[in-house]
């Protein structure tokens, strides 16, 4: 039998260490919150694939979509010869989406390639060049998504020059003293000293920061931004891949705010496990790209498409944007009580939207100096109890919680009872 300790030696002689993997599982099948490696062990999930299977592992809407697409056919490249289901997933989203007016989708396989190509239209429609993102911001590996990601270890370092015209603003996290005043103001400097407004393309922000540490954007700075960009003819784009699709207790996390962003970029749980991502617009703004400056031989492969679909009529079908909530409150109501145990290692700032929640390490429990060192251990801990879980945050310093909303009350609580096991202070815990 192949087990975990020969296929880490198989992947450390065949795959470069650049592509680091949180835990030394090797998976061997998985269904809803639960996974089992190659050796039988099982874990419950609270990561989902980072944040693609709100939906769970291996729903059974989305299996027997992708089934019944296979019977058909499974790629043709949508530039050769176009197919329903794409044609179908982009009539939802347009219809579901939160933008003002007609809206046009486009497909993707990657939450990076959808950010980058945001940002080719917003260009395209503006001819502008400059881009606006903020710190701590996350937006993909390929080389304008590390330009725009606000984070340099271990996204940038050794890999520039980046492409130039990018500018970034502090996020407001009230652990640091950054409120949206000063983002604001920041802002305002940028255009007095970087590049004037009539030159910024786009302004791309995360209505949840995801690897920055889950930190929530002030509903105030994305009026302020919206407000902002209508005066200076800026694109405002929502980079919705990892607080899309249900995971904040609404489709899309900007949804909270009220504002509606001109281009919003999805991917990881809009295909349900597949590879899938798009740029949902203003249908004016989309069309402003001749034919042929975008697309790619995969992107919206049917497979995906129809993954897609079934995704977003379990959510529906299921009440999975209440049901969201609902998990958000009994976890968030959990983690507060834990934050008060002596006999747990300090914890705090306590945040999130919805079941997109995250906390802190702390170095005291009367402080609030974090402890990435304390993360790291407690993520370490989980593993070894069977809890696949992640962290977050500038420092590293945060759990993140990234349970499909399909968990069952059981496996939650399971889940819940083995991170408390994590978080026992060291000499407790056995």
């Amino acid at each position: 039998m192949t087990d975990n300790t020969q296929l880490q030696q198989r992947r450390d002689a065949a795959i470069p260490r650049g592509v680091a993997t949180a835990m030394t599982l090797f998976a061997a099948r998985a269904d809803n919150a639960e996974l089992w490696d190659v050796e039988g062990r099982r874990y419950v999930d609270f990561a989902g694939g980072i944040a693609v299977l709100n939906v769970g592992h291996r729903h059974p809407k989305v299996m027997a979509a992708v089934r019944e697409q296979l019977d058909c056919y499974t790629h043709t490249a949508f530039q050769v010869a176009a197919y329903e289901p794409y044609i179908a997933l982009a009539e939802r989203l347009n219809a579901l989406a939160p933008i003002d007016g007609p809206a046009k989708t486009i497909f993707f396989s990657t939450g990076a390639e959808a950010v980058e190509n945001a940002v080719k239209i917003a260009r395209m429609a503006t001819r502008r060049h400059a881009v606006v993102a903020f710190a701590g911001g996350f937006h993909g590996r390929s080389f304008m998504a590390m330009a725009l990601t606000g984070k340099t270890a271990p996204y940038k370092n050794g890999f520039g020059p980046l492409p130039g015209g990018v500018y970034h603003l502090p996020f407001p996290n009230p652990r640091d003293g950054i409120d949206t005043a000063r983002s604001l103001q920041a802002l305002h400097d940028l255009f007095k000293a970087d590049v004037a407004a009539d030159e910024i393309a786009a302004i791309v922000i995360e209505p949840v920061q995801g690897e920055g540490g889950f930190l929530p954007a002030p509903p105030e700075l994305l009026r302020a931004l919206r407000e902002i960009a209508d005066r200076h003819g800026i694109v405002l784009i929502a980079d919705e891949v990892q607080s899309g699709f249900g995971r904040t207790g609404t489709l899309f996390g900007i949804e909270h705010s009220g504002v509606r962003p001109d281009l919003i970029a999805v991917a990881k749980s809009l295909g349900g496990g597949l590879p899938l991502s798009g740029v949902i617009g203003r249908a004016g703004l989309m069309d402003t790209v001749p034919p042929g400056g975008l697309g790619g031989t995969y992107a919206g492969s049917p497979l995906a498409c129809a993954a897609g679909l079934a995704v977003l009529d379990a959510i529906t079908e299921e009440g999975l944007l209440e049901r969201a909530q609902v998990l958000g409150e009994r976890v968030v109501a959990r983690l507060r009580i834990w934050a008060e145990r002596t006999d747990l290692r300090p914890i705090g700032n306590v945040r999130g939207l919805g079941a997109m929640l995250a906390f802190d390490l702390l170095r005291t429990r009367d402080g609030n100096d974090v402890d990435p060192a304390a993360t790291k251990a407690v993520l370490h801990r989980a593993h070894a109890l069977g809890l696949v879980l992640l962290g977050c945050g500038s420092q590293g310093e945060a759990i993140r919680l990234l349970f499909p909303l399909t968990i069952n009350d059981a496996v939650l609580e399971e889940g819940l009872t083995l991170l408390e096991q994590a978080l026992a202070s060291p000499g407790d815990a056995g």
